[in-house]
């Protein structure tokens, strides 16, 4: 056997030994833990004396991946944090968006798409290196580069996601409202009327009117769950819309009317947006028309006479 050989089937071992690993921590990742499977028939047993309910395994690939490679991306992603900071602004994005996630599970997945431009910059570096166009120096701050924009692109991204839903729950916002003040001046309670209107709606929106009645439901006030629900979205519009829900429900003013409202207001930014959107591309939609449009019709009425003059000139 030829050490060429030799070293293959080493390297393959090596290589099928380390998939192995990967998978059965996989399986073992997403294996159900006996407290999931246990608690629903002992919950009403007391639980004074006992170890906290440990929190339910996450099925995403950062919590795969953090359960192989734990400890170096742990690592990674507190240097992350160290270097970045602004913990604050993402544990806020992050509720703006609906992601269930905490921080440190986001900068797992900033240090993962690092790695991935890390690895795209590499790959390059290795095919300039063997091409002989690339130094050392050169790729090295080429990967650097590549993990710094990785990390910088899941930040963007998560900021995309935060202005997407904003959108959506903008354009779900005027229906959402009209119905529930159909259903308040139907005569039903405002309770009642955030169970149909969700029961009956689907979208953003939806998802935080679930959530602030299953606040109602645990025993939470209805203007205090409709103010929490102000101080923590970023959409001023909804905010000023559950603030005026709760200052309705705390001085008697009539609900429906304060909906109308709400929702006609709504209607009228909405209607702003558009105008003010239109002003701004008002200069873009003049490009096609100096630079394309003009010089053909120019073009078509000259070119005539230039044709002219060049035939009848001795």
């Amino acid at each position: 056997m030829s050490p060429l050989t030799l070293w293959g089937a080493v390297l393959g071992a090596v290589a099928a030994s380390g998939l192995v690993l990967v998978v059965a921590r996989i399986r073992v990742i997403r294996r159900p833990q006996l407290s999931l499977r246990v608690l629903p028939y002992v919950r009403d047993l007391p639980q004074v004396g006992r170890t906290p309910t440990l929190k339910v395994v996450s099925s995403s690939p950062t919590a795969a991946a953090a359960g192989v490679f734990g400890p170096l991306l742990r690592s990674m992603a507190d240097g992350v944090e160290r270097v970045l900071g602004g913990s604050a602004s993402v544990r806020r994005r992050l509720e703006r968006a609906a992601i269930e996630q905490t921080v440190h599970e986001f900068r797992v997945e900033q240090v993962l798409w690092g790695l991935a431009g890390f690895a795209l910059a590499a790959a390059y570096g290795v095919i300039s290196a063997a091409t002989g166009s690339g130094g050392t120096l050169s790729s090295l701050l080429l990967c650097f580069v590549g993990f710094a924009l990785g990390v910088i692109g899941r930040d963007s991204h998560l900021s995309g996601q935060v202005s997407t839903r904003e959108r959506r729950i903008l354009a779900e916002f005027p229906t959402i409202a009209e119905l529930l003040a159909l259903a308040v001046a139907a005569g039903e309670s405002p309770v009642a009327a955030l169970d149909r209107v969700c029961r009956r709606s689907g979208g953003e929106l939806s998802r935080d009117l679930a959530g602030v009645l299953a606040s109602v439901r645990t025993g939470e006030p209805v203007g205090a769950a409709f103010d929490a629900w102000a101080a923590t979205t970023g959409l001023p519009l909804v905010a000023r819309f559950a603030q005026g829900i709760a200052v309705a429900l705390e001085r008697g003013t009539p609900l429906a009317d304060v909906l109308h409202a709400q929702a006609a207001d709504v209607r009228e930014a909405g209607r702003r947006e558009l105008i003010e959107i239109a002003a701004r591309k008002e200069v873009f939609m003049m490009v096609p028309v100096v630079f394309l449009i003009l010089p053909v019709t120019v073009f078509f009425a000259f070119w005539p006479g230039v044709v002219g003059l060049n035939l009848t000139t001795p």
